[in-house]
């Protein structure tokens, strides 16, 4: 188990969806076993990085995932990927495969929304010139929105009804109406903190209802624009658009302007990713996610890294990824949106173990250390950490504690860096 979340990747055809999925995902060949009882077909798994604490205590050495990969310090922890098919215009409709679009969604709890910067792609994904991806932003924005309402407003009458006949709080009448897209109580109290809106729901006219569930989609489905094709043609100035028009959305706690915070929106290459993968594991390159460069042949004067000669056409197309994305904007920017898309979500990283003094995984210390990581939720207690890993750990719960023997409360609240290494003490159960 390293996480109980999914990151959900949309985008229309054409606007290079299939390319970011390989991109993030291509990892997959490093590590065979994930963490998850299931792998449907529309899942892969992509690697959120983290910094390890094998560093910091100097167990780089031992130190030995059991998922994914660590190297020099730096944790690659397996995520969940949904890839969610059927998003056209007209998918709250049923048009496409709008119902499996929007059923899928129920599951996801942060988008990715892959938008062609290029403008060479019209809404249906057919080719064209010249076409403003910002309308992608704003639809999708917009079909999500009336899946809901028209969920909402046709039920509405008798949801008011119910809800002046048991008496019953608003959060507990709106979560009843919501709970259908996978959120608790907290996120419908959060939704209500960001509407403002003080009357009774009895007193809603439809605008009213319109402003509710926007704020229910800002709170609910926090979405990431990867802004793909940056290289291409005319991307530059469609970039040049969205940034203006996105750039200080949501800034100071602020309104977000269809959606989207401007903060998450990031510049991405992913056939560029894809390629500079495909040369440094064919031996051409020495690339890793991420970095702003590259390494050929020509350029290793030792030939420490034994790599192999490239012919004329590769390098062309190895220099102008160089000079398009690399100089130009530090990166692909794949990793980016995958950082992005966990941090939206405030996650901590968890290391369990059952020595403090080695940080093994077993008490006597023999085997590797920080063998474990998980991904959980802001403001997750120790004590519900336990009942996550396990029950057993649960019913046989008998206290925790940190680095430098820290003795932790039950109800204290995990934080990175501060005692998310935790040990648990346990009565009644076998000492491994």
């Amino acid at each position: 188990m390293s996480s109980s979340f999914v990151v959900a990747c949309v985008g229309k055809p054409s606007a290079g969806k299939s390319s970011f999925l390989n991109a993030v995902t291509d990892a997959t060949a490093k590590v065979g076993n994930f963490p998850f009882t299931t792998i449907e077909p529309n899942q892969g798994i992509a690697y959120y990085p983290v910094d390890c604490p094998c560093k910091k205590y100097n167990r780089s050495d031992r130190c030995k995932p059991r998922h994914g990969w660590c190297k020099d310090g730096r944790r690659f922890v397996p995520i969940k990927l949904l890839d969610v098919a059927g998003l056209v215009p007209g998918a709250s409709e049923g048009k496409g495969l709008g119902n499996q679009f929007l059923d899928d969604l129920r599951h996801a709890d942060v988008l990715i929304h892959v938008v062609d910067a290029s403008g060479t792609t019209d809404a249906g994904g057919k080719e064209t010139k010249g076409y403003d991806p910002i309308n992608d932003i704003q639809w999708l924005r917009s079909e999500v929105q009336s899946w809901i309402f028209n969920n909402l407003n046709k039920k509405w009458p008798g949801t008011v009804r119910r809800h002046q006949a048991v008496k019953a709080s608003v959060v507990d009448t709106l979560h009843g109406q919501l709970a259908g897209y996978g959120v608790t109580k907290e996120v419908v109290q959060r939704t209500m903190d960001r509407f403002r809106v003080k009357t009774d729901i009895s007193q809603w006219d439809q605008e009213q209802l319109v402003l509710f569930v926007q704020a229910f989609l800002d709170e609910r489905f926090p979405t990431i624009v990867a802004l793909n094709k940056i290289d291409m043609p005319d991307a530059d100035k469609n970039i040049a658009a969205i940034l203006k028009r996105y750039g200080n959305s949501g800034r100071g706690g602020g309104p977000l302007r269809d959606g989207v915070k401007g903060e998450n929106v990031v510049l991405t290459s992913a056939l560029g990713e894809c390629f500079l993968r495909k040369m440094d594991k064919q031996g051409y390159i020495k690339y890793e996610t991420g970095a702003d460069d590259f390494a050929t042949k020509d350029e290793d004067a030792g030939d420490e890294l034994h790599l192999k000669p490239l012919d004329e056409k590769v390098r062309r197309r190895l220099e102008n990824i160089r000079d398009l994305v690399l100089f130009r904007y530090g990166s692909t920017g794949v990793q980016d949106v995958i950082v992005r898309a966990v941090e939206v979500l405030g996650i901590v990283p968890v290391f369990p173990v059952k020595n403090l003094a080695n940080f093994g995984a077993s008490a006597d210390g023999s085997s590797a250390a920080f063998q474990d990581c998980v991904l959980v939720r802001p403001g997750m207690t120790v004590r519900e950490f336990a009942r996550k890993l396990h029950n057993q750990l649960d019913r046989n719960y008998a206290g925790a504690e940190t680095v430098g023997n820290i003795q932790l409360g039950e109800d204290d609240i995990i934080v990175a860096g501060k005692n998310n290494i935790i040990k648990f003490d346990t009565s009644g159960l076998p000492v491994e």
